[in-house]
């Protein structure tokens, strides 16, 4: 009979393990140390200033709503307005990453949430690039590295465009509101993410920055991402990988129309993708069966699920508890699956948290904790070339199989 690992799954273990986080905000991801500094350097009133009051306040276990949930970010992107901060945030993020085993990191954020006189979009791009690209080769000059006995640190950046906004949202938008007063708010939200879009592309093409994707973030309810089919297509004609939130907040007819539309090779969150009770679309007559083609399909194309525990049970305040999640169901249905953070400050935790959380909490067992992790070093979006890839994770392979002989050396 074969041999069945029946050696329990420690926090220690998984935090020894190589690991990614494909979907991880860098406003919702700051030390709050960090951001009570910068707030107070850069005069962004608070409700308090020190860390327990933010944390009683602002940064909570569980809230009441999404709006509750991204009441926080008014508060770090306001922190996060000057190049040196914006460097410095991305440095500590990946940092932090690096202490937990995280040897590859997608660090994605609005650009133009950022941008003001002095300050573009490219520029932005660029502070976070020189943070993450510090903290990658100060971390890669280890000894094991070095000798090639241990995969380095690896790093992406993606570029979210939003669904909607309002003019206070940065002083970039509002710029575009005021030069557009005639437009539809719709059109000005399709124009700044093939703005963004574009500025992506630059950076990464003209500029050697570390751009390997393009996001669209925000509130999916009356904001289609088919709005946003120009972006997509211009960062799909030059080659930068794609990935939308969908199905966070809405039903599966959300993703399908990422998948189609924005041509998404991951979809960020996923939660409600086999939920036919979730669609909202009337002239879908049969639902089991639409959600069962939906699912067959992005399974067969391994379309990756970034899979956030934490942040989808604060922002859907619904799901009693975790084990209520669908992220068991969708194992169950074989799809390809990763598990990453989303905000480490909004949400407390860690990628140990959320591998820990799904072991104790939704049967994930070692099998299935090996798949979902180097899964996320497959479908990550890495910037070198397909060969460089395959040999990165060939590397990440070979260490995490080290580890698991190291710590359980009965496996």
């Amino acid at each position: 009979m074969p041999h069945v690992d029946t050696a329990p799954i420690t926090r220690e273990f998984i935090a020894e393990l190589p690991k990614t986080d494909l979907h991880v905000h860098l406003d919702g991801s700051l030390r709050l140390s960090t951001l009570i500094e910068l707030a107070r350097e850069h005069r962004v009133e608070m409700p308090s200033y020190t860390e327990g009051g933010l944390r009683e306040t602002v940064f909570k276990d569980r809230y009441a709503s999404l709006g509750e949930y991204l009441k926080g970010f008014q508060y770090t992107v306001a922190a996060l307005q000057t190049t040196e901060a914006l460097e410095r945030a991305a440095a500590e993020l990946a940092e932090d990453n690096q202490r937990e085993g995280v040897r590859y990191l997608e660090v994605r954020f609005a650009p133009q949430l950022h941008v003001h006189p002095g300050l573009d979009a490219v520029q932005a791009i660029a502070a976070v690039d020189r943070g993450l690209r510090r903290a990658r080769d100060d971390f890669n000059r280890r000894p094991a590295i070095v000798a090639g006995t241990e995969p380095p640190f690896e790093y992406g950046i993606i570029c979210c465009a939003m669904r909607m906004f309002t003019a206070g949202f940065s002083q970039y938008y509002a710029t575009l509101f005021a030069a557009h007063p005639y437009a539809r708010p719709k059109e000005l939200y399709a124009m700044a993410s093939v703005e963004l879009a574009r500025a992506a592309v630059t950076a990464r093409d003209l500029h050697g920055l570390q751009v390997v994707g393009f996001d669209l973030a925000g509130e999916e309810a009356g904001y289609p991402a088919g709005d946003h089919k120009q972006a997509y297509d211009y960062a799909h004609r030059h080659f930068l990988k794609k990935t939308v939130h969908a199905g966070e907040a809405y039903g599966p007819e959300s993703i399908f129309q990422a998948i189609t539309d924005l041509h998404a090779d991951r979809i960020g969150h996923g939660t409600y993708l086999l939920e036919p009770d979730a669609i909202r679309d009337e002239d879908i007559a049969d639902r089991e069966h639409y959600v069962d083609r939906l699912g067959n399909y992005i399974a067969d194309r391994r379309i990756t699920l970034e899979v956030c525990l934490t942040s989808n049970l604060q922002t859907n305040p619904h799901l009693g508890s975790l084990e209520e999640h669908t992220f068991r169901k969708l194992r169950a249905q074989r799809l390809s699956t990763t598990l990453c953070t989303d905000n480490r400050l909004m949400s407390n935790t860690t990628v140990t948290d959320e591998l820990l959380l799904a072991c104790t909490h939704l049967g994930l067992d070692r099998h299935d904790l090996k798949s979902v992790i180097i899964y996320g070093f497959k479908r990550s979006f890495f910037a070198g070339s397909y060969q460089r890839k395959r040999q990165y994770v060939r590397q990440v392979i070979d260490h995490y199989e080290a580890v698991e002989r190291r710590l359980n050396p009965t496996s």
